[in-house]
């Protein structure tokens, strides 16, 4: 429960300092998402200059997820190309026999497994200026609801080409 109060107090300071009147310099990116899960390739794509939709197919050990994201985007602590974004969404699943590390402890699956649940995301990106370059900074907390019901925390680095 400690954790949890100091994840929503992150989360709101976060809103508090953020500014809604910076555009973004792009509208779609690809590249690569670096998460303490899963690894593999994200598209981002905004449909205005604040509101973005994020896919994730992400690689894991005996298994693959993809996550579907729907973020917001502000200037952060007013420094020109940097972003804090917030945003949620899902994602769905396959999973392996194996054992898989969790945020606290480790767990055994034994046979084929099917995930499912619910996710959000709280995060950092600078775009380079003047280079096609995002790297984003983020946790994305999950429930996970058909192997589960269990809470997860998943930080995570994007290095993304912009266009």
């Amino acid at each position: 429960m400690k954790k949890l109060a100091y994840i929503l107090l992150f989360s709101v300071s976060f809103l508090l300092i953020g500014k809604r009147s910076q555009a973004q310099d792009y509208q779609t990116a690809v590249g690569l998402k670096f998460g303490a899960y899963e690894i593999g390739p994200s598209i981002k794509y905004f449909t205005d200059k604040n509101t973005a939709l994020e896919g994730i197919l992400g690689f894991r050990s005996h298994g693959a997820v993809f996550t579907g994201l729907y973020e917001k985007s502000a200037q952060a602590f007013g420094v020109t190309n940097l972003n804090f974004y917030y945003g949620f969404g899902g994602h769905i699943g396959s999973i392996g026999s194996g054992v898989y590390k969790r945020f606290g402890d480790d767990e055994y699956y034994n046979g084929k497994h099917l995930l499912i649940g619910a996710d959000a995301t709280l995060g950092l990106e600078y775009k380079i200026p003047e280079a096609p370059i995002a790297i984003s900074l983020d946790l994305n907390p999950r429930v996970e609801l058909a192997k589960g019901p269990f809470f997860d925390i998943a930080p995570g680095l994007g290095l993304k080409y912009t266009f």
